[in-house]
């Protein structure tokens, strides 16, 4: 197989950035899904552009490909998770920052940035929310076509866009850009289609920039470890390779960060025993 397996950065919290690269580079992994927070790379704090250029000489120095992420819980206000979307009151907040990611993404090389709609707020027409969230997707791409950079919009269950039909019509009310494409979280596969998962993985494979992976229960939107949840993930990482996606494969538990190296050693040697490569240690 050629899948590229890479690891969530919001699994390292307790560790500095530059800690963090070097281990998941010394595990052997390929790449990062790097999420901008307070403590790796903060957009807002000072020394940005420094701050950046250390980061992208770390990345080519080790050899990993990366994808901005940028889920940060509470980055753009301390008293609300994943607040403000691009659907309420603030949303200029989330603009500007989504802007910012942009930027750094056009800085590191990155393959992506990774977005997703918010929850809609209580009350708010649909038709409302989805004219927000259109035109702040707009806007989003508009910047992002200004330094050469692909969006990978994540459907997130509980969120205004929620599946793959939700990305296909926000997709088509966008006009179809080839600068948007997708992020499939294989877990919100299991917890929210109606096809088995390698079926989820080929109906995305067309438009797939950015894979997120963990073990789920159906039903259960919690990202567990490897072999806790009800995935079988060889038919998973087959659906990947036959559709020839080329991008990274991260691993996605952000609430592991207590044991972050263990978590982070046993999820790329499960993954290869999947995916059939040999695992050296």
């Amino acid at each position: 197989m050629t899948l590229r397996f890479g690891y969530g950065t919001n699994g390292f919290a307790h560790h500095r950035l530059g800690d963090a690269l070097r281990i998941l580079a010394d595990l052997g992994y390929e790449g990062v899904a790097l999420t901008l927070d307070h403590h790796h790379l903060d957009p807002f704090a000072a020394g940005l552009s420094s701050r950046v250029a250390a980061v992208a000489a770390d990345l080519a120095r080790l050899r990993l490909g990366v994808v901005v992420e940028t889920g940060a819980r509470f980055l753009l206000d301390p008293w609300h998770k994943h607040a403000p979307t691009l659907l309420g009151p603030g949303r200029e907040r989330r603009l500007r920052f989504l802007g910012h990611a942009v930027e750094i993404a056009a800085d590191l090389g990155a393959e992506a940035v990774s977005l997703w709609s918010g929850v809609k707020p209580a009350g708010l027409p649909d038709a409302v929310a989805w004219d927000l969230l259109v035109s702040g997707c707009a806007d989003v791409l508009e910047t992002a076509g200004h330094h050469d950079v692909r969006l990978a919009f994540e459907p997130e269950p509980g969120m205004l866009v929620s599946d793959l039909d939700g990305f296909d019509m926000l997709s088509a009310r966008l006009g179809s850009p080839d600068r948007l494409g997708l992020t499939l979280d294989i877990g919100h596969c299991r917890c929210n289609e109606h096809a088995p998962v390698p079926d989820c993985v080929r109906r995305a494979a067309p438009r797939l920039l950015n894979v997120q992976i963990d073990d789920m229960r159906r039903g259960v939107h919690e990202h567990l470890e490897f072999g806790e949840g009800e995935i079988d993930f060889s038919p998973v990482l087959t659906a990947l390779e036959g559709a020839g996606y080329r991008g990274l494969v991260s691993v996605e538990l952000p609430r592991h960060g207590h044991a972050a190296p263990r978590v982070a050693r046993e999820s790329l040697a499960f993954l290869k025993q999947m995916a059939g490569i040999g695992v050296t240690t």
